[in-house]
């Protein structure tokens, strides 16, 4: 759920940032420049209201919040920082972060951020945020993809609900999205105008990697049969079982949300942060809820890229900033954050507030899944945003809508997309 602003906003917005560069005042006073990409209305409100909590106790350290755009981000910041223009706290995702990571650009916070903070947020969890030996970012928030269900619709076809405890397999999926399709009615839409990430991550639990590091640290693309289990299943849902809507592989899924309302679809697969627009368009007295995605071999383990927070190299004053991320990620604050975006806290103790444990909403059936969560397998993959534009996007997009076939899917995954990834690992 990423917002867009115009192109021509968005320079004027980074220009004037530039302008205003953080530094460090005649009085003494520090200027430090945190640019957020939170778009939803409460979200920035927590955003905004937090950092004027800072300031209202931090006179010498003052914050200057600077509204981004998820839209177009990764070129935007390298324009930035090539430019010497940066902002100080930077608001991105984990699997931006790597050719920042390597460029110089980010600086390394292990030795600049708290124990507390350390030790709150799971090892597995700073791994999205680790390149090499340093740190490049702290990872904040992060969501599961889930099973949005019309509920009615299942409760009066007898299907087996699944839970986390016992969750449905793949091929079990397929067998009910059949059963529930029906003249002009799908068990299920797939909103897959983006479909890298959703790809990759649900393949974890079938023990897919796809991305393979060797020896000499070089990695390579290899599309085995544990990557196959979850595109074959959408392929065959939409081109064998018509139990997948064709029409919604090129949507978002805010698209998607309509005709699901409209009783077209009996699920949806969604991020867990799409909560906040059901619960904001369903019509009255539409009955929902959140479901586990389905198990393989892997269990209902995932890939995630947690939104991070990270520290410009350029920054002069990194201390300052690194405090300024403790305070903002100080466990209620980070309850906080996480209610305003409806999203999991990666933190420990902020993910076992009772706001984040209720079943209202399917807050519960989220957090049931954070354990299961993993670094996505492109996390430290040089050359990955290229190789997902260029190569990943188009030859899953073909193969969805039945264009193509799996063995050339495999060709152009591994054929082409290894050609792009060498040119990074020169």
């Amino acid at each position: 759920m990423r917002a867009r602003l115009p192109a021509l906003v968005l320079a004027l917005m980074l220009l004037l940032a530039g302008c205003s560069s953080g530094g460090t005042r005649d009085d003494g006073r520090i200027t430090l420049r945190f640019q957020s990409l939170a778009w939803q209305e409460e979200s920035v409100e927590a955003n905004e209201q937090l950092v004027k909590e800072w300031n209202a106790t931090h006179p010498d350290v003052r914050v200057e919040y600077v509204q981004g755009s998820w839209d177009s981000v990764h070129d935007q910041l390298l324009t930035a920082f090539e430019g010497g223009e940066a902002p100080d706290i930077i608001h991105d995702a984990s699997d931006d972060l790597a050719d920042f990571a390597y460029g110089g650009y980010l600086a390394d916070l292990t030795g600049l951020l708290p124990a507390r903070l350390k030790s709150d947020i799971p090892q597995r969890t700073w791994e999205t945020t680790t390149f090499g030996d340093g740190v490049y970012g702290v990872p904040f928030l992060q969501e599961p993809r889930v099973l949005i269900a019309n509920a009615t619709w299942l409760r009066q076809s007898g299907v087996p609900i699944p839970t986390p405890e016992k969750p449905w397999s793949w091929a079990e999926f397929r067998r009910i999205t059949e059963r529930l399709s029906g003249p002009g009615k799908y068990g299920v839409a797939w909103p897959l105008k983006e479909p890298v990430s959703a790809t990759l991550n649900l393949s974890l639990s079938t023990g897919g990697q796809l991305f393979h590091r060797g020896p000499d640290g070089k990695v390579t693309v290899r599309f085995g049969t544990a990557d196959q289990t979850v595109p074959r299943t959408i392929h065959d849902q939409a081109n064998t079982d018509r139990s997948a809507s064709p029409t919604t592989l090129g949507s978002s899924g805010s698209d998607t949300l309509p005709g699901f309302f409209a009783g077209r679809y009996a699920m949806v697969p969604l991020g867990f942060s799409y909560r906040q627009q059901i619960v904001q368009q369903a019509p009255k007295g539409f009955d929902w809820q959140v479901l586990p995605a389905p198990a393989g071999a892997g269990g209902l383990t995932q890939g995630v890229s947690p939104q991070t927070l990270s520290i410009a190299e350029d920054c002069p004053h990194k201390k300052e900033a690194a405090a300024f991320l403790d305070f903002l990620l100080r466990p209620p604050n980070m309850v906080r954050l996480a209610l305003g975006d409806w999203m999991l806290p990666t933190g420990t103790q902020a993910l076992g507030d009772p706001a984040l444990r209720t079943t209202r909403h399917g807050w519960a059936s989220g957090t049931a899944l954070a354990a299961q969560l993993r670094p996505a397998p492109a996390q430290t993959v040089r050359g990955y945003p290229e190789w997902k534009d260029k190569v990943a996007t188009p030859a899953l997009q073909e193969y969805y809508s039945g264009a193509i076939g799996l063995g050339a899917l495999r060709e152009r995954l591994e054929g082409d997309g290894n050609l792009v990834l060498a040119r990074y690992q020169r």
